[in-house]
């Protein structure tokens, strides 16, 4: 297939078909050694298939305190940007002793110590300081009440880790059960009773509170199951009789959770709660994590979907099996590529590149399949990746910006802010079955998909092209069939955003530069617009008897997104 390269006035010429220019690629078929392959996707913008729920609105971090900071202010407010007041922060350290100075998966707030006497003092200047980040830049919080203050810990010493990528022994006194669940059952109490104070009732009702992070894993909970379910009980009752209608849940737990999850499910649903010994433990939400497996194969990085799919399979499963709760909503509380943010190696080389934004478009597609599967409640899906304060440019780890400039996979999401209304249906020739892809991933021929939505006289169709395996590929060559549009004849305006190896992409444009370790003034300012969701000019599309058409070549690890204005 030839590249469009067409100019406006002959794309205002054309009438039942429109082609979208491809642009001057590096990455272009004939660079990748093989022709373009057809695709056809037909999006059926009569037949609607539910809500386009925004799943994708939730992020976090291991280190608290690079919201206040410099490039993770400007981040955080760039996350805000997307659905104000709808997009959610998770962090981990809220509750542990120390004085805001971060480190990679560490973070304090001295929230709590004791006086000589052992009565608790609280603290809420650190705490309050992130919480505020937040609130005036659109975000709200998703407060995990954890980890273990000093002064509550069983084994408080040594109490701050000395991790680093590779070494170090990560799950020290702050990841030990409290010595007083009273006490640290009266400091969830205090803390929320403050936040309602502080940001109002309507508020603080509007956030998510859940106990802890990963406590089947040993890293991060050195007590018994059983334990943990005491402690989850203390806080959840702390945090109703400081505000009885807040919205709580978890566990939050690694992967699918297997015999903590469903041992957990059965403590909520019918168990006696160790803190008011009635019957269960009030439950508005239930959260797991689902990570991807990748590998460094060949020379190349190979990523693991099906990994992450499976998790996510498994989990729905064991909650829809409980009848209580299956209709809760689900917060899949970190969904990610891999497990680890912090660290660095040759299996991790996608991040800084379209691999990553690809990937997100495919994971989150697949998720909304597999909740529908099995018919839960998906409320989000929770990107576990942020920023890391002052890093050498393109450093490798698990971000979304780095240095104050966005990678590809940040533009995703402004992608997914750009869709809304009711999802319509959307076919490719080139999708690969669900059940294909939790078993296998995508390790034959790649993924060709679509998701589209409507609101309004506004159609949104977004189209990618993934792969596991990062090795060059050809462009698929897409027909794109639009029907039953609300608009029988006329004419609309089409915008086409662009994630490819040329379009939002500062990495690409950092290489150019020779990959400088210190960017001057002006490369800099380059980077962060290079960094920004790349638009191509609005163009005419002409509509007849309700039906359009649209041809583009769309690169390998591409994602585009085409929005119709009727």
């Amino acid at each position: 297939m030839l590249k469009f390269a067409l100019s406006l006035a002959s794309l205002a010429a054309l009438t039942a078909a429109s082609a979208i220019p491809a642009g001057a690629q590096a990455d272009s078929s004939a660079a990748q050694g093989g022709a373009a392959f057809p695709v056809a996707i037909t999006v059926d913008a009569g037949k609607s298939l539910g809500d386009l729920k925004p799943i994708w609105r939730m992020f976090g971090a291991d280190e608290p305190n690079y919201a206040t900071m410099k490039d993770g202010s400007k981040l955080i407010a760039e996350l805000g940007e997307l659905r104000r007041d709808d997009v959610y922060f998770r962090a981990h350290n809220l509750l542990c002793t120390g004085d805001g100075t971060p480190a990679l998966k560490w973070g304090s707030t001295g929230i709590y110590t004791e006086d000589k006497d052992g009565k608790p003092v609280y603290n809420w200047t650190i705490v309050d300081r992130i919480i505020d980040t937040y609130r005036a830049r659109g975000v709200r919080p998703y407060l995990e009440l954890g980890f273990m203050p000093e002064a509550l810990s069983t084994n408080p010493q040594p109490y701050q880790h000395e991790w680093r990528p590779g070494s170090g022994k990560l799950d020290t006194g702050w990841s030990y059960p409290p010595k007083d669940y009273g006490k640290f059952a009266e400091l969830v109490y205090q803390w929320v009773k403050h936040c309602v104070e502080r940001y109002g009732r309507a508020e603080v009702e509007r956030w998510y509170f859940e106990t802890w992070n990963e406590a089947n894993l040993n890293a991060y909970w050195h007590g018994t199951p059983e334990e943990f379910y005491k402690l989850h009980d203390f806080a959840i009752d702390a945090v109703r009789r400081a505000l009885p209608t807040a919205r709580v849940g978890g566990p939050d737990a690694a992967g699918s959770g297997g015999a903590f999850m469903d041992n957990f499910l059965k403590h909520v649903v019918g168990g006696t709660n160790y803190a008011t010994g009635q019957r269960g433990t009030p439950t508005d939400f239930l959260s797991f994590h689902a990570k991807g497996s990748p590998g460094f194969v060949d020379g190349h990085v190979r990523l693991g979907i099906s990994a992450q799919l499976r998790d996510i399979d498994r989990g729905f499963a064991t909650i829809a099996g409980v009848p209580e709760l299956k209709g809760k909503p689900i917060v899949i509380g970190e969904y990610d590529p891999d497990s680890c943010a912090a660290c660095q190696g040759p299996q991790l080389g996608y991040r800084n590149t379209t691999m990553y934004s690809s990937y997100t478009a495919e994971a989150f597609a697949r998720a909304r399949e597999v909740a529908a599967r099995h018919g839960v409640n998906l409320d989000a899906a929770l990107t576990w990746a942020f920023e890391f304060e002052d890093q050498p440019f393109f450093a490798g780890q698990r971000t979304v910006a780095n240095n104050g400039i966005d990678l590809p996979v940040m533009n995703v999401f402004r992608i997914f802010s750009h869709m809304s209304g009711r999802r319509v249906e959307a076919r490719s020739s080139e999708e690969i079955p669900l059940d294909d892809v939790v078993r296998n991933g995508v390790r034959g021929k790649p993924d060709v998909e679509a998701v589209a939505s409507i609101e309004g006289t506004k159609l949104s169709v977004l189209a990618w092209h993934y792969h596991d395996d990062d090795v060059a590929g050809p462009d698929a060559a897409i027909e794109l069939t639009l029907n039953h549009l609300p608009l029988a004849n006329g004419e609309g305006k089409l915008t086409q955003y662009r994630i490819d190896r040329t379009h939002s992409n500062a990495f690409t444009v950092w290489q150019g530069m020779g990959s400088p370790t210190a960017p001057n003034g002006r490369q800099y300012a380059e980077l962060v617009k290079a960094g920004q969701l790349a638009a191509e000019p609005p163009v005419p599309v002409s509509v007849k008897d309700g039906a359009a058409s649209v041809r583009f070549a769309l690169p390998r690890q591409g994602v585009y997104l085409f929005v119709l204005e009727m």
